[in-house]
């Protein structure tokens, strides 16, 4: 099996990308830009396995994407690569446009070239998943949940370029018939996490005793998602999921932000522990605007459907996580020292 993953070096692609590999066998070819947030370091495990390739290119450099279609002449495409920071999106949308809405625009294309040349039984097995969020879906109130059903209505800019990638997906399969699945996600944690998210923000800002920011009252709530669940889901869609078809993936495990906050402190407090709890360091900060004050998933659809569970509560995922980033420093130091040392991202000039 031959399968093409963009963004390969990113946190969740990443996680993928080693799953493919070492658990399934797969045949990898790993496409990535390698931005600030790719990492080749997070695929240390596999680098040097015969099923595994990389390629460093843009997705918007078609001509280099098309090549890698007929190079390596994949049975499966797995589409994550994106900007994926809201923060980041708010000071600089520009690179959200360009990678999220102009590069699926150029893997689509490229795509569908190779899949209409195809043999006919090659053809009919051909598959491209398309990798998103639960933002594209906005903000939920205190009930209900995102379905597959549920109208678009994004609020940032990085939710807005996700929302278009998705619509760019659903047409190239109405319009082409190109073989097109989409995967929306709730948030995402575990190893590899690169350190301006949340968990690993606070996990590391906490190892070294730093202000631990919230934003606004810290009430705003997600649903956490561990990264290896994801990417089995992912790798089970792609199989077996329906062209033309959405399948939400989350791991229904709704929190508060300042709860996802005090539990990583409550593990600080058992594993590294001082002369004052790491509670002590939560400093609320003026809330990120636009900020969706809850999403939650319903996954029904894809845990009928094509039987997947996901392994990791939250409460065994982020002890995981936080023993993670405690004895991997060779991995997130570098990251800490000269690429993002902890500063606050997406923060408005006052007019």
């Amino acid at each position: 099996m031959r399968v093409l993953v963009t963004g390969g070096a990113g946190f969740i692609g990443s996680a993928l990308v080693r799953y493919l590999v070492s658990d399934i066998g797969a045949e990898v070819l790993n496409i990535d830009k390698l931005t600030y947030a790719g990492n080749l370091a997070s695929l240390k495990a596999i680098e040097n396995a015969p099923n595994y390739r990389f390629l460093k290119a843009d997705m918007c450099d078609r001509s280099a994407v098309s090549n890698a279609f007929e190079e390596f002449r994949p049975d499966y495409v797995m589409h994550l690569a994106a900007e994926s920071h809201v923060d980041r999106s708010i000071t600089g949308a520009a690179d959200f446009i360009e990678t999220n809405i102009n590069g699926t625009f150029s893997i689509l294309e490229a795509a569908r070239q190779y899949w209409q040349g195809l043999p006919a039984d090659e053809k009919a097995a051909f598959r491209m998943l398309h990798v998103s969020t639960d933002e594209v879906y906005g903000s939920l109130g205190e009930d209900g949940l995102f379905a597959e059903t549920t109208p678009y209505d994004p609020s940032s800019p990085y939710s807005a370029s996700k929302a278009a990638s998705d619509h760019l997906a659903t047409a190239w399969e109405r319009t082409y018939g190109l073989p097109v699945i989409i995967s929306n996600c709730s948030n995402n944690y575990g190893p590899f996490h690169f350190p301006e998210k949340l968990i690993p923000l606070i996990i590391l800002n906490a190892l070294e005793r730093k202000p631990l920011p919230v934003y606004g009252s810290g009430s705003n709530v997600r649903d956490w998602l561990y990264v290896d669940d994801h990417a089995r889901a992912l790798w089970l869609i792609v199989q077996r999921g329906r062209p033309g078809e959405k399948y939400n993936v989350g791991g229904r495990n709704e929190r508060r932000n300042i709860e996802v906050v005090e539990r990583v402190c409550a593990i600080m407090d058992e594993v590294r522990p001082g002369t004052a709890s790491h509670s002590d360091l939560i400093s609320y900060v003026t809330d990120r605007p636009g900020h969706d004050a809850r999403y939650a998933i319903d996954a029904t659809k894809l845990e009928t459907e094509l039987g997947w569970r996901a392994l990791e509560n939250f409460d065994s995922g982020i002890r995981k996580t936080v023993e993670w980033y405690l004895v991997n420093a060779w991995w997130w130091q570098p990251l800490r020292e000269r690429v993002y040392s902890g500063e606050r991202l997406g923060v408005l000039k006052k007019v």
